[in-house]
């Protein structure tokens, strides 16, 4: 159990599965799980793992389920059903229905035979390509490899280019115990992907900027990311821009305030976006 504790705190924020099934007789099952992830595109394959209980090393109706019909549909929790979805996790016997227990509606799916969660803002039909036990023991896990076959999508969430807006959907995630976190606007940010450029690394910005006392590494993240090094010119040029210049000036003969005067102008430029200002300045 200690183990569990410190691997469900520190591996997380975790996506939440709410995974429905159901077994050769027809009754349904639903669950969430947030032993979950997106592993392929290309089949766009969804693996979620259902582990043995750590209590007394029993499997959950899931797992029984899908290895009866193989096949099972992946809803998408956001914050406006994440009660009742902690509710559907309660372990009802089986043949007790938790779309039923948790107020959820079911929506026959087109191509699988388990149903979908109308409240859900993303629904993804899936096939059972493969179930890989991965021990024995209490809390072994039970990997599923879901091949997603057709995707359901609130049109509520989408942007103006049909895409899906990382506000709208309003996302909850798995932390460790009780916890749970929200994607919200005024927690989310962007970080630009180094895809398109070659990074010209952090190892290539002079000593004092590298251990700047004023920077951090979030910062020289964003300054590594930057293709290339300015030219004289341009840094030239920055010298006469008005806090530059106020900066340089009350500073003459004192160039450890210089430093960090410019340092702290810097990141000031970093958080608001400014990377290539911010870089020039570092570079004075």
């Amino acid at each position: 159990m200690e183990l569990q504790n410190y691997l469900q705190y520190a591996v997380a924020p975790r996506p939440i599965c709410f995974a429905s099934t159901i077994d050769a007789a027809g009754n349904i099952n639903l669950s969430p799980f947030s032993f979950f992830n997106m592993f392929s595109t290309k089949p766009p394959i969804c693996v979620f793992s259902p582990a043995r209980r750590v209590r007394d090393n029993t499997t959950k109706h899931t797992l029984e389920n899908v290895l009866e019909v193989p096949e099972c549909v992946i809803n998408i929790v956001n914050y406006e059903m994440v009660q009742q979805m902690s509710l559907a996790s309660t372990e009802y016997a089986k043949g007790v229905n938790e779309f039923d227990k948790a107020g959820f509606t079911m929506l026959k799916s087109d191509l699988v035979k388990p149903p979908r969660v109308a409240q859900a803002p993303v629904q993804m039909e899936c096939v059972v390509n493969q179930v890989i036990p991965l021990g024995d023991m209490h809390g072994a896990g039970n990997l599923i490899l879901a091949e997603v076959k057709l995707i359901h999508i609130n049109e509520n969430i989408l942007d103006e280019s049909g895409k899906i807006d990382q506000q709208k959907i309003d996302l909850v995630a798995r932390l460790g115990g009780d916890w749970y976190c929200r994607v919200t606007a005024n927690n989310l940010f962007k970080v630009a992907k180094p895809l398109s450029t070659l990074g010209l690394g952090v190892d290539a910005l002079p000593k004092s900027v590298r251990f700047s006392k004023v920077l951090t590494g979030n910062d020289l993240g964003m300054l590594g990311n930057v293709e290339q090094l300015p030219s004289d010119v341009e840094i030239d040029l920055i010298m006469q821009q008005p806090e530059v210049k106020e900066i340089l000036d009350a500073t003459i003969g004192d160039a450890t305030n210089r430093e960090r005067e410019l340092h702290e102008l810097a990141r000031k430029c970093l958080a608001e976006g400014k990377v290539a200002l911010a870089l020039k300045i570092v570079l004075l």
